[in-house]
Parts: C-alpha cells; sequence; structure tokens
C-alpha cells in the first residue's frame, strides 16, 4: 500500500513533464559531462515525441559578427538564403544590426531519440572547444552534449580545420498542439532579462501553450540565457515579432571603445538568483541520495572502500558531495611517484612533478582543507581552466594532482628573453585570448556567477603548446561582498598589484575585479615587468603618461620605452597603443566602467588577427 501511494505521489509530481510536448533543460545545458544513458535528454536536444518525424521549424539567432548577413547566417545554419531574407524582410547584401534577432527557417527532422536540423561548422581556430562553438558561435541553439554525441573528436583535439556536424535544438508539434492549432515550433533563444510571458505576447502565443511546450509548472517561470524555449505558433512567424537586443547605454567617455552588453535589472536578478538557488538545492538532494545508495549497495562492488577510508571523514564527505568519480591516491603512490618528493622533482615550493598511472603530472601539496577547490574545479569544465585529476590527504596535509603545464606560470615564461617564442606577440596576445577566454566561461556559464579573486602572471601556467590555463581556485567563490574582512586581510591574502580599489577599500566581489587583475596582466604581456608597478608610485607616472599620450592621439614614440625590448624588433606601435588602450580600459577605477570580459575577448580576436599577418611564420600549425 505504502509503495502504491509513494508511486502515485511520484506521478502526480512528473505528471507535468509526463504530460507536456518538451522538458526545459534549465542550465544543465552548461555541462558538457551530460549522459542520455537512461533516455532521451534535454540537455541535448528535443526528444522525438510529435505526430510528425519532420516538418518545418524556425529557429532565432542573434545577428553577430561575422554572422551579420543573409549569406554568413545561412552558411552557419544550413538554411535557405532566399527564404531567410524573405521571411526577415531583409535585403540578402544588407548587415544585420548587432543582436538582432534573426528568424531563421529548417527543416526538423527526427535522428534517434532526438529532434534535430543539421548544420555543419569547420573549426576556423585551435581555441575553440565543443562549449565554445555551442555557446559563443551557436548561442545556445547547440549543446556541447549533442555535439560531443555527433562527433568523434576528442574534446581537446580539435584543430583548424576540422568539420564537426552542429545537430541545432528544433522539434515539430506533439498531437494534442495539432488539435489546438499549432502548425510550428519556434526555437526561442533567451537573452538576459527575457520572460516567458513577454517573449509569448510578442509571438502572440498564450501564456498556457507556451507553458505546456516546456514542460513548466508556472506561469512565468525563470529561464537562463544560452538555452532556448519552444513557442507554439499557429501562423508562420514575423519580422515584426523581432526586436534588437539593445545594449545599455556606455558609462564611460567618449573615446571609450568598449559598448556595454545588456544585464538583467534587479526583479530579473533577483528572480535569476532564486532561480539558481533552487537548482543549487536540487543538485545536493539528488546527489545525496544517489550517493546514499553507493555507499550502501556499491563501496565493494567498486573496489575503493579501502582507499577512500584512509581520509579524513570531512574531506572524504565534501569531497563526495559532488563528485564520487574523483581519483583518490594514497600517499605512499604520490611518495613513488615523485621519488620521494625529491629536489630534482620539484617545481616549486609546493608542487612537484610525478608519474601517476603512466601519465606526468603536477602534485601541489597544501595545508589547508582543499575541498571547496576540489568541488569548484570538479564542476568546470573549460580548455583555459587547470584541470584537477586526483587528491589524496595524509595526516594534516592535502595533495592535489593536476594536469602537468610543461612551461609553468606566465611570470616565469616571460623572464625568459632569449627564448624564441617568448619574442612573438603571436603567442602573448594568445595567452591573453586564453585567460580572456576562462574568465569569460566564469563569469558567464558557471552556476552562480564565479569570480576567481586571484588572477595574476603566477596563476596562469602554459603548456607545451604555450596555451594558457588559470590556476589556483581556492579563492574562488560566487560574487557578493565579503563585509567580515578588513583592508588590511585583503592586501595581505591579495596578490601585489593586481587587486582592484573596490576590493580592497570595501572587499566587493564582482566579476570587474578579475577584469581589472587581467588588465595588469595584459600590462605585463606588453612590458615584460612585474605587476607591482602599476601600484608603485613612482611607476605609476608612467600610466599616467600613457593616458596623456592617448588623449593626444600621438606620441607612438615615447611608447618605447614601456615596450619589452625583445619585442622592439618587430613591434607595430598602433599594436602596441591598441593593446595599452585594451588593458588601461581594464583598469579604470569605477568598475562599471571596465569592459566585460566577453568584450574583451572581441576586441583580442580583431587585434589577433592583424598580428597573424605581421609574424605568419611563427604561427606554427597545430600550436593555436
Amino acid at each position: 500500500m505504502n509503495q502504491l501511494l509513494l508511486s502515485l505521489l511520484f506521478l502526480f509530481y512528473l505528471s507535468p513533464n509526463l504530460h507536456a510536448q518538451q522538458s526545459y533543460s534549465g542550465n544543465a545545458v552548461m555541462d558538457c559531462d551530460n549522459s542520455d544513458a537512461t533516455g532521451p535528454s534535454p540537455a541535448f536536444l528535443y526528444t522525438c515525441n510529435g505526430k510528425n518525424r519532420s516538418c518545418q521549424a524556425f529557429l532565432i539567432y542573434k545577428s553577430q559578427p561575422p554572422y551579420n548577413t543573409i549569406s554568413s547566417i545561412s552558411n552557419l545554419l544550413s538554411a535557405d538564403p532566399l527564404e531567410l531574407a524573405r521571411i526577415n524582410n531583409f535585403s540578402s547584401s544588407a548587415v544585420f544590426p548587432t543582436d538582432k534577432e534573426v528568424i531563421v527557417p529548417v527543416l526538423c527532422s527526427c535522428s534517434g531519440k532526438y529532434y534535430q536540423a543539421n548544420t555543419s561548422y569547420t573549426i576556423p581556430s585551435n581555441y575553440d572547444t565543443y562549449f565554445t562553438i555551442a555557446n559563443y558561435t551557436y548561442e545556445g541553439l547547440a549543446t556541447c552534449s549533442s555535439l560531443i554525441h555527433e562527433n568523434n573528436y576528442s574534446e581537446f583535439g580539435l584543430d583548424i580545420g576540422m568539420k564537426l556536424q552542429v545537430p541545432l535544438r528544433c522539434a515539430c508539434p506533439t498531437s494534442n498542439q495539432t488539435k489546438n492549432g499549432t502548425k510550428y515550433l519556434l526555437s526561442y533563444l533567451v537573452s538576459w532579462g527575457d520572460e516567458v510571458r513577454n517573449v509569448s505576447r510578442r509571438f502572440y502565443a498564450s501564456t498556457n501553450s507556451v507553458t505546456y511546450a516546456n514542460g513548466f509548472t508556472e506561469d512565468n517561470p525563470t529561464v537562463f540565457p544560452f538555452t532556448t524555449i519552444l513557442i507554439p505558433l499557429s501562423n508562420e512567424p514575423s519580422s515584426s515579432q523581432t526586436i534588437i537586443h539593445y545594449p545599455l547605454p556606455p558609462n564611460s567617455s567618449p573615446s571609450n571603445p568598449f559598448h556595454r552588453i545588456e544585464r538583467p535589472g534587479k526583479g530579473s536578478q533577483r528572480t535569476i538568483t532564486i532561480g539558481i538557488s533552487l537548482l543549487v538545492m536540487s543538485f545536493i538532494l539528488s546527489m545525496v541520495l544517489l550517493l546514499y545508495k553507493k555507499k550502501i549497495y556499491g563501496a565493494r562492488k567498486d573496489g575503493k572502500e579501502k582507499n577512500i577510508l584512509s581520509m579524513s571523514e570531512e574531506f572524504r564527505h565534501r569531497v563526495a558531495e559532488v563528485d564520487q568519480g574523483l581519483k583518490i591516491y594514497k600517499f605512499e603512490e604520490l611518495r613513488v611517484a615523485t621519488k620521494d618528493f625529491s629536489t630534482g622533482n620539484r617545481l616549486s615550493c609546493s608542487v612537484y612533478q610525478g608519474v601517476l598511472g603512466g601519465q606526468v603530472v603536477a602534485i601541489k601539496k597544501m595545508s589547508k582543507d582543499v575541498s571547496n577547490e576540489v568541488i569548484f574545479l570538479r564542476k568546470t569544465n573549460h580548455f583555459n581552466l587547470i584541470r584537477l585529476y586526483a587528491a589524496c590527504k595524509h595526516q594534516e596535509g592535502f595533495y592535489l594532482i593536476y594536469e602537468f603545464m610543461e612551461n609553468g606560470s606566465l611570470s616565469d615564461w616571460l623572464c625568459r628573453k632569449d627564448c624564441l617564442e617568448v619574442q612573438s606577440w603571436n603567442y602573448r596576445i594568445q595567452i591573453a585570448l586564453d585567460v580572456a577566454n576562462g574568465l569569460h566561461y566564469l563569469h558567464n556559464f558557471t552556476d552562480p556567477i564565479c569570480v576567481h579573486k586571484r588572477i595574476c602572471s603566477s596563476n596562469v601556467l602554459l603548456n607545451r603548446h604555450l596555451r594558457a590555463k588559470i590556476a589556483n581556485f581556492s579563492c574562488a567563490h560566487s560574487a557578493k561582498q565579503e563585509e567580515y574582512m578588513n583592508s588590511s586581510m585583503r592586501l595581505a591574502l591579495g596578490e601585489k598589484g593586481y587587486m582592484a580599489p573596490e576590493y580592497i577599500e570595501y572587499g566587493l566581489v564582482a566579476p570587474e575585479i578579475d577584469v581589472y587583475a587581467f588588465g595588469v596582466v595584459l600590462l605585463e604581456l606588453v612590458t615584460g615587468k612585474e605587476a607591482v608597478f602599476i601600484q608603485d608610485e613612482e611607476e605609476m607616472q608612467l600610466s599616467e603618461a600613457i593616458i596623456s599620450i592617448m588623449e593626444e592621439g600621438d606620441g607612438e614614440a615615447e611608447l618605447g620605452g614601456l615596450i619589452d625590448p625583445c619585442l622592439m624588433e618587430k613591434c607595430s606601435m598602433k599594436l602596441v597603443l591598441r593593446l595599452v588602450k585594451l588593458s588601461l580600459a581594464c583598469l579604470e577605477q569605477e568598475p562599471e566602467r571596465r569592459p566585460s570580459m566577453g568584450e574583451i575577448v572581441s576586441s583580442l580576436l580583431k587585434i589577433q588577427v592583424d598580428v597573424q599577418k605581421s609574424e605568419p611564420y611563427l604561427w606554427r600549425g597545430g600550436n593555436f
């Protein structure tokens, strides 16, 4: 009887989704490690459950350079350019305004478990990953999980010229929707500040029909950027229903080259925060139940019980809350791997090189509890963030095992003036772009958004191809004000020269403090000097001189004293000015005047194109 009651309650709880046309993915699309082994997952694509296996469908794509014309968007999404021009009432030769909603007609068909509109994408650069392609290029119309499933290339084995098969999110109406007059489904790309009721009204769809189509349990649920919702339509969508997502007016001087990206208002921010909190609570609850079952039934089966018991209870439980799959090593295994932590294997005061399972790794000894860093790193997935492999607890010490970065830290690399790569603008720009991409991910694609707080050249590591990855996440956490810590304590814990003024004075933790620190790192790449000169009174005059040169619009010759001498022979002063302007924009005293990391990435990409032209002989295939 009890079991029957539980079953009925379970069915009642799930009934909105069982009868709904599809289920909304939420932020699950941001995780590239999703699995659909037990059945279709909304984190991949929409389930093939409609009346027809193939149908006409529509997508919303927001125009962005270089995808801002009929031809470029039709090529990217494999759409008919004539139909694209017709339905958007747009000339085939005209350029769409940036962030203009473009209606894209596609053929949507079943492929296995899912509906999808098929297109392909040729990788233009080696910094592309499945995540960036899904969320930057396709803006969320594709997901990294479906890309990985559709292609045979490894996540970090993507190279220039590779052709990827890209399944786009679309769906066909169910029988019930067809009876109610629905002829088409529109995959609408959610933007900051969007609300379901407003979007429904704009496309002349009832809120009830949109609620049903997406499996929502309320009329105006929380929705997240870089996700899609389905809008049932009785007629073709019209260009009159689309809008331009205008950015906020820039709060800076006319000379500021950056435009601010629209952020949600206070009400939307509160809604998103509540939604994220609920997601986190649900995730923790589900993980506790899952781990409880695994502890009872799985400990003997997987053979890890003895190894796990060697750890402290607190460390074991906190790590297990997020990732039961993290490998745990015994201390004796680390001793063998590092030749008893010999000086020959020491990379720095607390980091050793070792070999575990035939793989070269970096083993870092830490005296404090590392569970927060472990939990954070195992929840993230980005090429430009250091990868955590395993952990170990021994007596009062903790050991974390990371991927090995052959070229060490950026601060050490910049000191190797006789190295050919150090003398190249190509490599320096790519390193800056890698760091910017990593921060862009932290600020926009983690849940909740994350601030690193300790960005500096010592925490940027370089692999054998000189690709940069951000390390040291011991202090990273969500954006909030740290009122418990006074300014002297923050100075003691921080990195001199990298800390934003609002953090030093008020303890404000927001993405803008990482932007400030990135500006310092960028100046280091230009000058080859250590970051402390930013806050030294004598050297601050140098920064003021740069600002004066920028305001006068001249003085390229005076910049010669700023540039790293090993770069002077192949130096373009116009390039230096662009980099210095970008750096100084990041170093604005007022946080709201600083560019976002998305804007920084865009600027660096443009600079990189020009740098490649000037140093083609150093642009080595397969390294970038």
